[in-house]
């Protein structure tokens, strides 16, 4: 299984304390509906796959276990800042390209700081049968470039344990959580498993975006299967899956990625109404009037079942706008 290397990352330790606590609350017959606040982050697409980033409050809709919901926080294009965590597969088998996949995540670093919220901050991980964290949450662009240089190809792939411990430390930032992980195949040396990967990214609010650069385009020598848990991972969470080979078309995925976070909107209500349910997962669907039109969004949440349901909205705070 992959190893986590202490002195550089959150140890799992503390997340298997968390662990076993939700198992012990999920020996309760019937878990009750707190009042926390629920964030959707949401990207509207037309059926051009253009970007739509002009739509009212009105024109959306959000179900929670079958049960409409009163919409009570909306931003268009939301100015909350962004914490990206990016995950960069070192893998053996990604030795030839990681060269030209660095060059793409550095110019995709240059436009993040260049043209976003001065408090957006970018972590930096490394992951092959170990996840290691070479930068911490910065807006210093130098310094993520210096954490890059450390990026050196390594048996084993752990990537399921790599989303586990990105959103882990998302979970403590304000403002929106993105997770983008660059890749060529899946998971091989986790402790973690698929399920655990997509409850924590779930938990922490984060959307994923996968980036599978494919060196192998037939079949035979693909990793389906791989590619299948990459799907599931981002509609999960209301992000997409991108398929580029290094150069022009992966320097065009990063831009894609910047450009929908630009264009989100911020929705968040306070559950009402539901059914009681013995089951901690809720799913959610965010919809718009026009039929025309498609939304990504995260597709359920798992609702707080202790005191802490009663602390000040996680990672969320209002945004002062310019008249």
């Amino acid at each position: 299984m992959g190893r986590i290397r202490p002195q550089k990352v959150v140890a799992l330790a503390g997340a298997a304390l968390l662990l076993a606590g939700a198992l012990l609350l999920a020996q309760e017959t019937v878990f009750r509906v707190d009042v926390s606040l629920v964030r959707i982050l949401a990207t509207v697409k037309d059926s051009a796959g253009g970007l739509v980033g002009s739509l009212e409050k009105a024109d959306f809709t959000v179900i929670d276990s079958g049960v409409p919901q009163e919409i009570s926080v909306f931003e268009r294009r939301t100015e909350q800042p962004l914490s990206i965590s990016l995950l960069v597969d070192v893998s053996l088998s990604t030795a030839k390209e990681l060269r030209y996949e660095l060059d793409s995540v550095s110019r995709f670093l240059r436009a993040v700081f260049s043209e976003g919220h001065p408090e957006d901050a970018v972590a930096l991980y490394g992951f092959s049968y170990d996840v290691t964290l070479h930068a911490r949450f910065t807006n210093r662009h130098q310094r993520l470039e210096d954490a890059m240089k450390a990026l050196k190809p390594e048996s084993g792939t752990s990537l399921y344990d790599a989303i586990y411990l990105a959103s882990d430390a998302l979970d403590q930032r304000e403002g929106r959580r993105v997770i983008i992980l660059v890749t060529d195949g899946g998971d091989t040396t986790s402790a973690k498993n698929f399920h655990q990967a997509l409850e924590a990214a779930q938990r922490s609010d984060a959307v994923l975006y996968a980036i599978l650069v494919m060196p192998i385009t037939n079949d035979a020598g693909r990793n389906i299967g791989g590619e299948n848990a990459l799907t599931l991972l981002s509609s999960g969470t209301g992000g997409r899956v991108f398929t580029p080979s290094v150069g022009p078309t992966l320097d065009s995925a990063f831009s894609d990625i910047l450009k929908e976070l630009r264009t989100q909107y911020f929705l968040a209500y306070y559950p009402k109404n539901l059914p009681p349910s013995q089951d901690r997962y809720h799913r959610i669907e965010v919809k718009v009037s026009r039929p025309d039109l498609r939304v990504l969004a995260r597709n359920g949440y798992y609702e707080e079942t202790d005191s802490s349901s009663k602390r000040r909205p996680r990672g969320w705070r209002p945004v002062e706008k310019s008249p």
